[in-house]
C-alpha cells in the first residue's frame, strides 16, 4: 500500500470511528447539553457530530486529491469504500438506538451495502477490476450523511419551523440507497452469466 495523502485521510476517518463510537455509547451527562439554535442538544451529540463531520470531509478530500494528482490506486477505491461503509454504518445503528431512525430503514440500508461490497469482490476477483463509485452512490453517501448530521443535531435550524429535514433525507438516501444497489448489479449483470 502506499501511504500517500488520500490513503492517509481514508486511515484518518477510519481511526475517528471508535472516537465516534464512544462520544455516543457512554453516558457523558457530565458533559450537559447545549442550546444551538433554541435547541437543546446532548453536547455528546454534537461532538460525535463534529467527528462525524471531519471523518465526512475527509471522504470529499481524499477523492478530489487523489484524482487531481493522480494518485488513484486499488487500496484506495477499496478502503475509502470500506470507511464509508463502516463509518454510516456506525452512525445509523447508533440512531436506530436512540429511535431516531426506524430500524427497517436502516436495515435496508445495511443490506445494500453488504451486497455490494460482495459484489465488488466478485468484480475484482472475476474481472480483476475495482468498482468505483457511480453518481448515483455518491448522491446515495451524501444524503445518508446528511441525514446522520440533521437526525444527530435533532434537525437543527429546522426543528423551530417543523421540517423534519433528517427523516427527509433519510428516505431521500434510502431511495438512492436502493436505485445504486440495483444499478451496481445491473451494470455487473455479465460477470453472473459468466
Amino acid at each position: 500500500m502506499v501511504w500517500n495523502v488520500p490513503n492517509k485521510l481514508t486511515m484518518l476517518r477510519i481511526i475517528l470511528i471508535p472516537v465516534f463510537i464512544i462520544l455516543l455509547a457512554f453516558n457523558w451527562a457530565n458533559l450537559g447539553d447545549i442550546y444551538v439554535a433554541n435547541d437543546l442538544i446532548p453536547m455528546n451529540h454534537v461532538l460525535a457530530t463534529v467527528v462525524f463531520i471531519v471523518a465526512s470531509l475527509t471522504d470529499l478530500l481524499d477523492g478530489k486529491i487523489a484524482r487531481k494528482y493522480n494518485l488513484v490506486s486499488n487500496f484506495g477505491k477499496f478502503a475509502d469504500t470500506l470507511a464509508d461503509k463502516m463509518l454510516v454504518m456506525t452512525a445509523f445503528i447508533f440512531l436506530v438506538s436512540f429511535k431516531m431512525a426506524p430500524a427497517w430503514v436502516v436495515a435496508i440500508i445495511v443490506c445494500r451495502e453488504l451486497a455490494v461490497t460482495g459484489l465488488r469482490t466478485i468484480v475484482l476477483e472475476v474481472g480483476g477490476k475495482v468498482m468505483a463509485a457511480q453518481m448515483p452512490g455518491k448522491i446515495k453517501t451524501t444524503t445518508q450523511m446528511l441525514a446522520i448530521i440533521f437526525l444527530l443535531m435533532h434537525n437543527i435550524f429546522f426543528s423551530a419551523i417543523n421540517i423534519p429535514i433528517g427523516e427527509i433525507f433519510l428516505y431521500i438516501c434510502l431511495i438512492f440507497t436502493i436505485y445504486s444497489g440495483a444499478d451496481y448489479f445491473w451494470q455487473s449483470r455479465e460477470i453472473f452469466k459468466s
